[in-house]
């Protein structure tokens, strides 16, 4: 049923609308641009993603952080494969700053990146080759320790042909990590339509954690744990204050920021996004 209109702020000011599934609880942006016509909805330079840009408080504060996240990302994927090195394929590489991190600390590296941009970026920055994501369905079974998507997911047209994927070329017991935004948190519900992490067109699927444990067992995955992402309801506060308001609204950005992660202190299935760390059963 329809639950929300919401408006694409980054680049085409067009409304979508989100419709919410009753039986898994997942919620689904409506009318989507097909896979060979939405990369126009990501030609932006605030796409920050892919650019970089660190013009505007909101990326200068993104990279900031970046920098502290992308070793705590390194040490969770450590802690979840019991392995200092591996296989590590990561889908929807960006610029490859966490495949960079990665490859650093010793691991094997595959990074899959749809966007030209984004992989020039990671060859002249990282000196990365990042593959067309297609490559994905022609990799072996059996080869990866670990998989990886920060806030990919909820971007990818054919879902469910992904897990199913990421079940074969899993090694027995291997490890995926899924970084998505949460709508059933606190600061969705404090900016509904306005909040940042539906950016619509280009999130065709919108989380909450009942609708992450069904599709993790619909695939042969099972959730073994659920971890927050702090910085993330800050940063999404701050779009969003932008998004209602058409100015910054730092002071109200942080403090509902920080009651969001107030909640979430007591279930982290209530923070802003939340990191699903799985294994192939």
């Amino acid at each position: 049923m329809p639950v929300l209109q919401v408006k694409d702020h980054t680049v085409s000011k067009e409304t979508f609308d989100i419709w919410h599934c009753s039986q898994c609880s997942g919620r689904f942006t409506q009318n989507i641009p097909i896979a060979t016509e939405i990369g126009r909805y990501y030609k932006a330079e605030a796409y920050v993603s892919h650019t970089d840009t660190k013009k505007g408080l909101v990326n200068r504060l993104y990279h900031i952080v970046r920098n502290i996240t992308l070793q705590t990302k390194r040490k969770l994927v450590e802690k979840a494969t019991g392995l200092k090195k591996g296989s590590l394929l990561d889908v929807g590489a960006g610029t490859g700053a966490f495949a960079a991190v990665m490859q650093q600390a010793g691991w094997a590296v595959t990074g899959l990146e749809p966007d030209d941009t984004a992989r020039n970026n990671a060859l002249t920055q990282h000196n990365l080759q990042l593959k067309q994501p297609e490559q994905l369905f022609n990799l072996p079974a059996n080869t990866f320790n670990a998989i990886t998507m920060w806030h990919v997911l909820e971007h990818v047209h054919e879902l469910h042909r992904y897990l199913d994927t990421f079940n074969s070329i899993l090694v027995n017991n291997g490890v995926l990590i899924i970084a998505v935004p949460n709508y059933t948190s606190h600061d969705a519900e404090i900016y509904k339509e306005n909040w940042a992490a539906y950016d619509v067109p280009r999130h065709l699927y919108h989380f909450s954690p009942q609708s992450m444990q069904q599709l993790a067992g619909m695939h042969g995955f099972s959730i073994q744990q659920y971890k927050p992402m702090w910085f993330d309801s800050f940063y999404v506060c701050m779009l969003s204050e932008q998004y209602k308001t058409g100015k910054g609204g730092l002071i109200n950005a942080v403090w509902n920021g920080f009651v969001s992660n107030l909640k979430a202190m007591s279930d982290v299935k209530r923070c802003s996004s939340v990191i699903y760390v799985m294994k192939k059963v």
